[in-house]
């Protein structure tokens, strides 16, 4: 979406900053996620995004009625029109393409990854005052929606299909292997920061696995502006920077690693590996 004028790398992360001192009751999922998008994009106007967001959620209120609308209802207009008037959804190939997990370039394209359009379908219900949270299940971001009446579990890369406990012991087998059992931990309720940083997981993912070093310590710097108190990113810094020899910011995001998770079980090796980089500086 073009626009003018656009916003500054500075207030990009001085926003990313601010919105990682805020609780998780409070945290922006969309906001966080346009400004991540805006780190990758020089000058994004976030504008239309916003107003994108705002177009969205009306007219999914308006097809769902007035009063309050049933479950069945809020799924129905969601699934019409988001995924088909507006045409979001996936396909296999979005799994290889980092702008598939940028959330601007998702509103652009109508195509991403599945916690991609997890939060864009949890933005418009946010603003709707509906339920509709991200599950920790292995593989494939998958969303719950719910009310007082009941629950759906929902795959949006899927068109939205509706996942039945058979379906989901399935899809499990299909990531984890054939002797995986559906447990309760794999439904487990996400925090809306912890489904922005399963979308910036990719990123690093990916860039880690084509040797892309400075650009996943970039991505990780910015996955700790929004997430600044989890520990295992400030190891995960202090890992990739001693990779690229940047020995003194290796070695600060280690001692904060050691400081925000003290007893971890890589404790003691982020221990040996600090003393090392150390001495290197001395």
């Amino acid at each position: 979406m073009a626009g003018t004028p656009g916003i500054l790398a500075d207030d990009v992360r001085r926003a990313l900053g601010e919105i990682g001192r805020r609780d998780d009751a409070d945290f922006p999922i969309a906001d966080a996620a346009l400004h991540l998008a805006a780190a990758r994009l020089p000058g994004l106007n976030l504008g239309p995004y916003e107003r994108h967001f705002a177009r969205l959620a009306k007219e999914v209120a308006d097809y769902a009625g007035p009063g309050t609308p049933t479950l069945a209802d809020q799924y129905e207009a969601l699934i019409q029109v988001i995924d088909r008037r507006y045409g979001y959804g996936g396909n296999e190939s979005v799994f290889e393409d980092l702008d598939a997990a940028n959330l601007a370039r998702v509103i652009d394209t109508r195509r991403g990854l599945p916690v991609a359009l997890g939060i864009v379908y949890m933005e418009v219900c946010n603003r709707l005052g509906w339920s509709l949270v991200g599950l920790d299940f292995p593989g494939r971001f998958l969303v719950r929606l719910e009310d007082a009446g009941g629950r759906m579990i929902l795959d949006l890369f899927e068109g939205g299909r509706e996942l039945m406990p058979p379906d989901l012991r399935g899809m499990l087998k299909t990531m984890a292997g054939s002797d995986a059992e559906l447990h309760p931990r794999y439904l487990s309720e996400m925090t809306a920061r912890q489904v922005v940083l399963r979308l910036e997981d990719n990123i690093r993912v990916r860039q880690m696995q084509r040797g892309e070093l400075a650009d996943a310590a970039d991505t990780i710097s910015l996955m700790l502006l929004v997430a600044p108190d989890t520990g295992h990113l400030w190891r995960e810094a202090g890992i990739v920077n001693a990779r690229l020899d940047r020995i003194a910011r290796a070695v600060e995001a280690l001692e904060e690693y050691l400081k925000r998770a003290p007893g971890e079980e890589n404790g003691y090796e982020a221990s040996l590996l600090l003393q090392e980089l150390r001495a290197k500086l001395n």
